[in-house]
């Protein structure tokens, strides 16, 4: 299945597998941006993630790491 910047809760779980030891909190946003970008599945273009969307993103991962 193919992600894009919209299915927040979806990149926040590949994310929470492919990183598990990473604090989604302690990273900058331009680092994020080039993770969610790396994911595989990920097809969208790289502008549209904007700093609110990654930001929600970030959110929604570490709520899924605390889970």
């Amino acid at each position: 299945m193919k992600h894009t910047w919209r299915d927040i809760g979806e990149i926040a779980r590949d994310l929470a597998k492919q990183y598990p030891e990473t604090d989604p909190l302690g990273l900058e946003l331009p680092q994020l941006r080039a993770m969610v970008i790396g994911l595989p599945g990920f097809s969208d273009a790289p502008e549209a993630g904007t700093d609110d969307v990654l930001e929600a993103i970030q959110s929604a991962w570490y709520d899924e790491a605390e889970d």
